[in-house]
């Protein structure tokens, strides 16, 4: 039996706080943008599977039950008690959230009560710039204050990190550079004129500005690759090399090897496993066993991605330990490994990495 110490979750966002209804619920499982096709359901994909088969014993029931038995028992329970049993029955010891996602969802120090874990924030750049717009009247004003909020959001948090749907990976692949003073002052100027309707930052100038500004704090940086080929973000991680800045890559799949061999290639840049673990069920071990094939085993970081519903922490968690076991206990099997340097490894990316590059434990 593989074993590992309490995981650390080096990404995720916080949980919903309402009661939801198997449409709403379904929706959530899956992030697809419209309704399943007519006569079928969401459960029916390898992340639906994977919740039937783990969570339900969290929660009292059998494993693999009905999906309206499951929801029934979790409007039972209700949110609250859900989420508790859900988080604490997933082994995770510590979480790093990124609290820029929108929704009525828990903050870090909320998720770290309800799962009995330690908590630690991810701060949103575009959040930081948004913030900053509100209190601005000026370009001037506005900058000053961005510059401001950066260096103060860096005292606290872990690390930064833009949002999946930006548009920064075609910025940084037209140009990674840090732009200049003047680009950037026009860029904001641009911004601020557009912003009537307090929109999302979007021009690719100011999102450069916001990335370099997080470089210059040294704080780890979060880069979501999504389904997008990670080749994009190529020029920015040469660029980088040799600052002082970690940058992990997030999600990836089906780009899960790119990533890997990027995190290979620099000695900067780790690759995130946890979402194309959940996102595969019981595919997982196959996924895992390809990183492991490409990246050195302290360039890999578990995470589960989850977000609004417990379920995806805990299935993100779950699936994680069970295919890790899988391999390395089938490489152990084969004689190919010991126990002992399959613990080792294990311990390392369920844990060890994340508080390394993190520095999680020079905070207590």
């Amino acid at each position: 039996m593989i074993e590992t110490p309490p995981l650390v979750d080096q990404h995720c966002h916080g949980v919903l706080r309402t009661e939801l209804g198997l449409a709403t619920f379904e929706a959530r499982l899956t992030g697809a943008a419209g309704p399943p096709a007519a006569g079928t359901t969401f459960f029916d994909t390898q992340a639906g599977f994977a919740v039937r088969r783990w969570c339900p014993p969290l929660l009292g029931l059998e494993p693999h039950c009905a999906p309206a038995r499951y929801l029934a028992r979790r409007r039972e329970l209700g949110p609250a008690e859900t989420g508790r049993l859900l988080l604490r029955g997933s082994g995770v010891g510590a979480y790093l959230v990124d609290t820029g996602a929108p929704g009525d969802l828990t903050g870090a120090k909320e998720l770290a009560r309800a799962g009995e874990a330690q908590a630690f924030e991810v701060v949103r750049l575009e959040s930081l710039a948004e913030r900053a717009a509100d209190g601005s009247g000026t370009v001037a004003a506005f900058l000053a204050g961005l510059g401001g909020a950066v260096h103060h959001a860096a005292a606290s948090a872990v690390a930064f990190g833009c949002g999946a749907g930006t548009g920064y990976a075609r910025a940084l692949a037209d140009d990674p550079s840090p732009p200049g003073p003047g680009e950037v002052r026009g860029a904001a100027g641009r911004w601020l004129a557009g912003r009537a309707g307090g929109g999302p930052v979007r021009d690719p100038v100011l999102l450069r500005h916001l990335l370099w500004s997080a470089v210059s704090s040294g704080l780890p940086v979060q880069l979501h690759t999504g389904a997008r080929e990670p080749g994009e973000l190529t020029g920015f991680v040469r660029a980088t090399e040799g600052l002082g800045t970690q940058l992990v890559l997030l999600g990836g799949y089906p780009h899960h090897r790119h990533a890997a061999g990027l995190a290979a290639a620099y000695p900067h840049v780790h690759a995130d496993l946890g979402p194309a673990l959940a996102a595969t069920g019981a595919r997982a071990a196959a996924v895992l066993a390809e990183l492991l094939e490409l990246a050195p085993f302290g360039k890999l970081l578990f995470s589960s991605g989850g977000r609004q519903l417990p379920e995806l922490h805990a299935v993100g968690a779950l699936v994680f330990r069970e295919a890790l076991g899988r391999v390395l206990g089938g490489w152990v099997a084969d004689g190919a490994w010991s126990w002992r340097d399959a613990d080792r490894v294990a311990a390392m990316v369920a844990a060890g990495n994340a508080r390394r590059v993190y520095r999680l434990d020079e905070r207590g």
